[in-house]
């Protein structure tokens, strides 16, 4: 009788624990050294005790494996977008700049939270595919004829079959390979308008042009913030999506101040604790 009850009190502690109530944990180690308890049932207890452990540190382990991961592919992303960059005889502050643009952007607008993991991915690696550009043309000074912005263009396919190529990044390709639609159909590579150009590419085209326009480039000076967006929202339902115009006209000034006064050990710093927020701890 006295093994009898010993025995029921393990078997409800043990369901307590397995049904998610860490808090019989306590009651399971009290039972391993409990003189109420009978030795063979202080035994058993002591087995789930050590194996509860045991699956604590496979879990904690399993959990730091997926950190590291997840790190790893966040740094990829930032080290892909550097190529680039270095390729196009640019910073990378572009890329930080776009993505944090594009996630402001894309809070204000009300996408979720994998939408916006999404846009992430496609702002660092927009560009990717001009890595198989031609020196000739990628980095030409003047104007492009249009034999070469034909060859230009070829970047987004190259960029999504580089993206296409990874089951983490494929979700960057609605970016990568619309980002230089338009509103109107006029844009390339598939000619696609309105509202079937990924909200994401919808998204990005914006800031992606807004911070051209305002930065400083080697050929060119930087716009200011207002009169880049007279050119934006000129450009409304032609070039960009007129809802996109909307939400993100005033937002703006405020963004480009908040970035533009940041050195660019600040700006990463700023970019890595945004991004992170959105792939850390994600369901």
């Amino acid at each position: 009788m006295y093994e009898d009850q010993s025995l029921d009190r393990l078997r409800t502690v043990v369901e307590l624990i397995a049904n998610g109530d860490y808090s019989a944990v306590s009651t399971l180690l009290e039972m391993t050294a409990n003189s109420d308890v009978s030795p063979n049932i202080a035994a058993l207890a002591e087995a789930f005790s050590l194996m509860l452990v045991q699956i604590e540190a496979r879990e904690w382990h399993q959990e730091l494996l997926i950190k590291q991961l997840l790190a790893a592919n966040l740094e990829m992303l930032e080290l892909l977008g550097a190529m680039v960059a270095k390729r196009d005889s640019d910073t990378s502050a572009h890329n930080y700049r776009v993505t944090m643009y594009s996630v402001r952007l894309a809070e204000a607008m009300g996408l979720d939270r994998a939408d916006i993991r999404s846009l992430i991915k496609g702002a660092f690696l927009h560009d990717i595919g001009k890595i198989a550009i031609p020196d000739s043309i990628l980095l030409k000074p003047n104007r492009l004829d249009e034999q070469e912005f034909a060859i230009m263009r070829t970047h987004v396919a190259h960029g999504l079959d580089i993206v296409g190529r990874s089951s983490w990044l494929k979700d960057a390709m609605d970016v990568v390979g619309y980002h230089h639609e338009k509103y109107d159909g006029s844009g390339y590579s598939t000619g696609l308008a309105g509202e079937a150009i990924p909200l994401t590419a919808r998204v990005f085209a914006i800031v992606d042009v807004f911070d051209a326009l305002t930065s400083l480039r080697p050929y060119k000076g930087s716009m200011r913030v207002e009169e880049a967006l007279t050119i934006i929202t000129e450009s409304s339902g032609t070039h960009f999506a007129p809802e996109v115009v909307a939400a993100f006209t005033p937002l703006a000034l405020t963004l480009y101040e908040s970035l533009h006064q940041l050195d660019e050990p600040a700006l990463i710093q700023a970019m890595r604790e945004l991004v992170a927020s959105y792939f850390e701890e994600t369901p």
